[in-house]
């Protein structure tokens, strides 16, 4: 049997119709059934039928995205038992991460990402803030380019998302983002992509966000996880619910390490990586980075019901 991981994704895999061919999945639906009587909206008509800019709303996008994850997972065990060695999330993702393992409820993380993606919004004013892809730049290289923007300039840019050896991700203020990418470009990037976001993640903007939320997080119970999950910040699983709290709360503004998840995976000879939410981001970096790799991206019907057989 192959060593199976399960992933799942954060912002940016969530579109409208990402439910298509899925809603015949009790599990799904009944995750969207709880999100609407938890958030007090229509969350699965937004899914199904937009608009697109409700749905891109950070507040809206995290639950969204989680309900579909979770729901994917459920309906996937409901069919056929797995001998999963370990999780991860990207991000968002390590909240469907914490549900699917048993440690926090779907309730208590519904409201937790609905909370999450306010206060991310509400951190830094629209326009202030601003994310760009670095591609084909060795990570050296990408922060010694931000922190000489930062030294520069007042504002404050870093690395956000060490997606793959090839992509990493950088985040800040407007203009110190731009310095850096064009220190990038002169250090030998292939090319840097501006991102189309609202909110710059997993950077120093975020530890307004991150002191509400850790209030939030203090308030509730998590349990043990059953099932190991590597977490963001450190790339460890961890048992005691207050570090898990914590490493929540540091991920808001602490960078997404997804190159030392997959080299982390690679080290406990994982054969399947199952990415569990809508897209293919996810397979997509494992794919790149090992080819050896079987992907699964559970995107449609024909995905799920492939692993239901395997």
């Amino acid at each position: 049997m192959n060593k199976i991981a399960f992933v799942f994704p954060g912002q940016g895999s969530q579109s409208v119709g990402m439910l298509d061919g899925l809603t015949e999945y009790t599990e799904i639906i009944d995750c969207f059934t709880t999100a609407n009587e938890v958030l007090d909206v229509d969350l699965l008509k937004m899914v199904n039928e937009g608009p697109v800019d409700e749905l891109n709303q950070t507040q809206w996008t995290q639950p969204a995205l989680l309900a579909t994850s979770v729901g994917i997972f459920r309906a996937i065990r409901a069919r056929k038992e797995f001998d999963i060695s370990v999780l991860a999330g990207h991000s968002l993702g390590e909240y469907s991460a914490l549900v699917c393992a048993g440690s926090l409820s779907l309730e208590t993380a519904l409201k937790l990402v609905h909370k999450r993606g306010l206060y991310m919004q509400q951190a830094v004013p629209s326009g202030q803030g601003s994310m760009a892809a670095v591609l084909g730049l060795e990570a050296a290289l990408v922060e010694q380019a931000c922190q000489q923007a930062q030294a520069e300039m007042s504002g404050s840019v870093s690395p956000a998302n060490y997606n793959s050896p090839e992509q990493i991700v950088i985040a800040g203020s407007v203009a110190e983002v731009t310095r850096a990418s064009e220190l990038c470009v002169a250090a030998g990037a292939k090319k840097v992509m501006p991102l189309a976001v609202s909110v710059p993640s997993h950077c120093a903007l975020m530890k307004s966000a991150a002191d509400r939320l850790a209030v939030d997080l203090e308030a509730i119970e998590l349990t043990q996880p059953e099932l190991p999950i590597l977490h963001n910040v450190d790339v460890k699983s961890h048992q005691d619910q207050a570090v898990i709290k914590q490493l929540l709360v540091q991920q808001l503004y602490s960078p997404v390490r997804w190159t030392q998840t997959m080299e982390a995976f690679q080290a406990i000879d994982i054969e399947m990586v199952v990415e569990c939410g809508p897209g293919k981001v996810l397979s997509g970096l494992f794919k790149r980075f090992d080819r050896s790799l079987k992907t699964v991206p559970l995107l449609n019907a024909k995905g799920i019901e492939s692993i239901i057989e395997e």
